[in-house]
């Protein structure tokens, strides 16, 4: 049974969710033009290096946007599937990378289990308000064989979470969201800043890579 609590909670988080995607969604186009030259090939890398699975990989590109990193990994003879919360972002995804998209709210995610060697959360998984974000963790651990990898990278913070401008964001230290991670039984691989070679305070994101266990790995 839920409490009153909670499914003000709830609301409140599908509001959040909402509220966001409808930015994304009013600006489709020119987040599609501002982030397709983007190189997040260190990102890329990083996923792809550590999953210990014969080639080509099955990825599920999480928050894939537009589908500029669907792209990259079909390129790379992989099978690359997206999901978007934004409707806009989920058809221009599948446009222009001719992979599968779903659109799919990622606090209400409807994933096949053990189905993906790797997932790429690249720039995505701030926007999840921290109390939906063990579901969340939860819901991508599923999807992942025994032994993938799941890839993050988040603009980075003090555990400050709420609104800028009209999207929302939590922007975690390294042992905060390791916290958040273990909880969900994923195991550290490791992690970096970014953008590569720059001072810490000149290099907002942090990126990691975590593990799911390999069966009779815990």
């Amino acid at each position: 049974m839920v409490n009153d609590a909670d499914a003000d909670a709830d609301a409140d988080a599908d509001d959040i969710a909402q509220r966001t995607l409808d930015y994304y969604d009013r600006h489709a186009q020119q987040f599609f033009y501002g982030t397709i030259d983007h190189d997040v090939s260190q990102n890329i890398g990083a996923l792809l290096a550590a999953i210990e699975a014969d080639a080509p990989y099955t990825i599920l590109d999480l928050g894939c946007g537009p589908g500029r990193d669907l792209k990259t990994f079909s390129a790379m003879g992989h099978r690359a599937i997206g999901v978007d919360g934004s409707k806009q972002f989920a058809g221009m995804a599948a446009a222009f990378s001719g992979c599968e998209v779903w659109h799919q709210d990622f606090a209400h995610l409807d994933l096949p289990a053990a189905m993906f060697d790797g997932v790429f959360a690249n720039a995505v998984l701030f926007h999840v308000p921290s109390r939906v974000l063990p579901k969340v963790l939860d819901d991508l651990y599923a999807c992942l064989k025994p032994g993938g990898v799941l890839f993050s990278s988040n603009p980075r913070g003090q555990n400050e979470e709420g609104w800028n401008g009209q999207r929302y964001g939590s922007y975690y230290d390294y042992e905060t969201w390791e916290k958040y991670l273990t909880a969900a039984k994923f195991l550290p691989l490791h992690h970096y800043y970014r953008p590569p070679g720059l001072p810490r305070e000149q290099q907002p994101w942090l990126a990691s890579v975590w593990r799911k266990p390999a069966l009779g790995g815990g």
